[in-house]
């Protein structure tokens, strides 16, 4: 067995936030969602969960666009696949701008549940988002 089929390809798990445009997601939604699941899967992802989340008028204007919709996804994929992802993001033209983090397993899976429509999974996700760490290491007590 050589080293490299002996090394596992560990996968993270990530939630990604894709901000496209509302007006092309109007008009024709699965278009839209099928060009980014391909994206993710260029990317060698594994999507876990997908849903639109939050459609409004931006803060800014973005490449000419005052509305996005947000479409949040969360996938299991390799650290290697994070460098393609960026790539063909920037480089599609269905996509605005793009935010993918990194979870623990039990956030992930808390927001898995979240998205996926559990309303007693939602409850639990919230909690676990409040009990997570807060990014500058304090913690609210």
């Amino acid at each position: 067995m050589s080293v490299a089929e002996a090394t596992e390809v560990k996968e993270n798990r990530y939630e990604g936030m894709f901000l496209v445009d509302s007006n092309a997601f109007a008009s024709d939604p699965e278009a839209i969602t099928s060009e980014l699941l391909k994206l993710l899967e260029k990317a060698g992802a594994t999507v876990v969960a997908h849903r639109p989340w939050q459609d409004g008028k931006l803060a800014y204007e973005i490449e000419g666009r005052r509305k996005g919709l947000h479409y949040i996804v969360c996938f299991r994929m390799p650290t290697t696949g994070m460098d393609i992802l960026t790539r063909q993001c920037q480089l599609s033209d269905v996509i605005l701008r793009q935010m993918v983090i990194a979870h623990p397993q039990e956030l992930f899976d808390a927001v898995v549940d979240a998205i996926s429509g559990n309303p007693a999974e939602e409850a639990a996700a919230e909690e676990a988002a409040a009990a997570a760490p807060k990014a500058d290491g304090k913690s609210e007590a």
